[in-house]
C-alpha cells in the first residue's frame, strides 16, 4: 500500500529536517523544497495528500501557493508560518488552508494535524460524489460547485469538507462540538474561527444574503443547520 504522500515548502532546511524525519518515522512519505517553483513544478508529477507550506518565501508569496493549492490542486494545505498575527491567520484560512500552525511547534502535533486531516479527508465516500440541492450541484471529485445555468465555482479542500458535513446532515442541528470532531484541526477557538470564515465563504459561492441566508443557517450559541433538499449520485 502506498504510504501517504507529505510534501513540505520551507525555506529553512532545520525546519524540512525536523518536519521530515517526524513525518518519516510515523510512517510518510516526504518531499522536501526551499522554493515555491520547484515544489509547483513537482505538482505535475504527482499531487500529494497534505502540502505543509511556511508563508515566508524567498521567491514567492506563501499566501498565494496556498491559494492556488486550495483551488486547483484540491489539496489539504496546513500552512506553518512564524506569522501569529490573527489576520495571518485568518486570510490563510479564508484563501482555502485547511489549518494553521504557529512556530515554534512540537513535531509530534504537526504529525496528529495531518493525521487529523487525512481522517477527515478519507472519510469522502467516493460513490457519493455529486450532490444536488436547491438548484445547485456540488462535484466533490473536482471541487466544483454549479449552478443550474451551468456557471462553476470552484470551491477549496476545506470549504468542500464543511459543505459535505451539511449536505450529509440537511436539516440537521450540527453543533460546534459536532464539527470538531468531525473536522478536527487544532485548539477549539482557532478551530471556531476556521469554521466561520469556511461558512462565510461558502454563503458567497452559494449567492446567500448575508443578512439573511436561506441554506446555512446559524443557531446562535448552538451550531448550524442546513435546510435544503439534498439528492447523492
Amino acid at each position: 500500500m502506498t504510504k501517504p504522500l507529505v510534501s513540505i515548502l520551507d525555506d529553512e532546511p532545520e525546519i524540512r529536517t525536523l518536519l521530515s524525519d517526524a513525518l518519516q518515522e510515523a510512517g510518510f512519505d516526504t518531499l522536501s523544497f526551499s522554493r515555491a517553483r520547484a515544489f509547483e513544478a513537482s505538482l505535475a508529477t504527482r499531487v500529494p495528500d497534505v502540502c505543509l507550506v511556511d508563508l515566508s518565501l524567498p521567491d514567492t508569496d506563501g499566501l498565494t501557493v496556498v491559494h492556488r493549492l486550495a483551488l486547483e490542486k484540491g489539496a489539504v494545505v496546513i500552512i506553518i508560518s512564524g506569522r501569529s498575527e490573527v489576520q495571518d491567520r485568518v486570510t490563510g484560512l479564508e484563501l482555502g488552508a485547511d489549518d494553521y500552525i504557529i512556530k515554534p511547534f512540537d513535531p509530534a502535533e504537526v504529525v496528529a494535524r495531518v493525521r487529523a486531516r487525512l481522517r477527515s479527508a478519507q472519510t469522502v465516500a467516493p460513490l457519493r460524489s455529486v450532490a444536488r440541492f436547491n438548484g445547485w450541484t456540488a462535484h466533490f471529485d473536482r471541487y466544483m460547485l454549479e449552478d443550474a445555468e451551468g456557471t462553476e465555482v470552484p470551491f477549496s479542500h476545506a470549504e468542500g469538507e464543511a459543505l459535505r458535513m451539511f449536505l450529509d446532515a440537511p436539516k440537521r442541528l450540527i453543533s460546534r462540538a459536532q464539527m470538531l470532531e468531525q473536522l478536527g484541526g487544532g485548539a477549539s477557538e482557532s478551530f471556531d474561527r476556521a469554521m466561520d470564515v469556511r461558512i462565510s465563504r461558502l454563503r458567497t459561492k452559494l449567492r446567500e444574503d448575508p443578512k439573511n441566508p436561506q441554506l446555512i443557517k446559524t443557531i446562535y450559541g448552538a451550531g448550524y443547520i442546513f435546510l435544503g433538499d439534498v439528492s447523492w449520485s
